[in-house]
């Protein structure tokens, strides 16, 4: 029997709606009432992961900002984090203005940006049909800069970059190995998801990387987990889609990935489920779970 899962969101657990089908969450349930943990692992902030997590009805433990940390819900409380140092960031976000690329920050507690566009515009989307309590927390400011300087109780899980052309993102991506210590995603494709509005579906579509710190991993926040609650990895199911789920679909006794995503995590994976707009969790859970 698995006793844990750890579950991607965006390209995985959400559709391109950024929704969880009623099926799914009626899977997860059931999957809960048999004495398996489902924990949710994504680069999103711990308030997004949050909300959707308590809306599933998945287990009290989220990994958040890609493995910067891992977040007790019942306890209110980090049980393991590696931020960005303030230094370091400035560092990043200065090569960021001098280029003049689309960046945003994603602390312990918002996503700081400064204009709606790319994945901030999805998020602000997907805000609109939620209640104030489950929004993900968005700071429109107008100096990031001036915003990283004066922070207090904020702490910088990743800096994501992003760029719809293809040569301005690989000319930057290069520039960020100056700075040491930081892990920057190699991410191989374009970013695709659908913003609905009534009847019209318009994509946003971009080059994207995200920045965190060496060895910030979705597996090792998991290891730390499973060591916790004393789990063996045989007994751990890893389902995702990207670059940023490639280690834990490694690691874990059973790895699976979505139907059409990127080659390299396919590779490793032991099993490929249908897509996200076809309940390709649902269909995992219940092939290995029941």
């Amino acid at each position: 029997m698995y006793k844990l899962v750890a579950v991607d969101l965006d390209g995985t657990l959400l559709n391109q709606y950024g929704d969880v089908t009623e099926n799914t969450k009626r899977v997860i349930k059931n999957v809960m009432r048999k004495g398996t943990q489902v924990v949710l692992a994504s680069g999103r902030s711990i308030d997004s992961i949050q909300n959707i997590s308590n809306e599933i009805g998945a287990s009290r433990y989220i990994v958040a900002g890609n493995g910067a940390v891992l977040y007790d819900i019942e306890e209110q409380k980090n049980l393991y984090e590696n931020y960005i140092p303030i230094e370091k960031a400035k560092k990043i976000i200065d090569i960021c203005e001098e280029n003049s690329i689309f960046y945003n920050i994603y602390t312990n507690k918002k996503i700081v940006t400064k204009n709606l566009r790319y994945n901030v515009l999805y998020y602000y989307k997907e805000n609109l049909k939620k209640a104030d309590r489950k929004k993900t927390n968005i700071d429109i400011v107008d100096s990031i800069q001036d915003y990283v300087k004066n922070m207090r109780d904020e702490n910088i899980m990743k800096i994501f970059i992003c760029d719809e052309t293809a040569s301005v993102f690989n000319s930057i991506m290069k520039k960020f190995e100056e700075v040491p210590n930081v892990e920057t995603l190699d991410v191989s494709h374009m970013s695709r998801k659908v913003i609905k509005n009534g009847t019209l579906e318009f994509p946003i579509e971009y080059y994207y990387t995200e920045i965190s710190m060496k060895n910030v991993d979705k597996w090792n926040a998991i290891e730390f987990l499973i060591n916790k609650m004393g789990i063996n990895k045989d007994e751990v199911i890893a389902i995702g889609d990207n670059m940023n789920d490639k280690k834990m679909i490694e690691e874990a006794g059973l790895g699976i990935t979505m139907e059409g995503s990127t080659p390299v995590v396919t590779d490793v994976a032991n099993y490929v489920t249908a897509n996200n707009n076809n309940e390709g969790v649902a269909k995992a859970l219940e092939k290995f779970c029941f």
